[in-house]
């Protein structure tokens, strides 16, 4: 989460899946302003989580950039653009209910 902070993604999300899933523990959505930048904040968050020891990464969408999933094993990360992140809405669907809109972007879209 630093990492994407010091890389100013937008409206930081983290979700714990603990007794929600077995895909990971936690889940961390981001966004970022432009393709360029997603695809940026994705590539260095892959390199720092394996600098790190964490294993290799796993990175899906990298092409077109509109969301890109990096699997890091026990955490899961999204990152997004703006429309792409409002139109599926994951903070809603993984926190069942319990996770507000995502501020800043058009409500009633997902």
């Amino acid at each position: 989460m630093d990492q994407l902070d010091e890389d100013q993604a937008q409206d930081i999300v983290s979700i714990p899946l603990a007794g929600k899933s077995s895909i990971a523990d936690f889940m961390v959505i981001a966004s970022g302003r432009s393709t360029r930048q997603v695809a940026s904040m994705a590539q260095k968050l892959g390199e720092m989580v394996k600098k790190a020891g964490h294993g290799p990464v796993r990175l899906e969408g990298l092409p077109a950039a509109d969301w890109v999933l990096i699997d890091a094993g026990d955490v899961v990360v999204h990152l997004f653009r703006p429309e792409v992140r409002s139109f599926y809405n994951l903070e809603r669907m993984w926190a069942f209910g319990d996770a507000p809109p995502v501020s800043g972007l058009a409500s009633g879209t997902a």
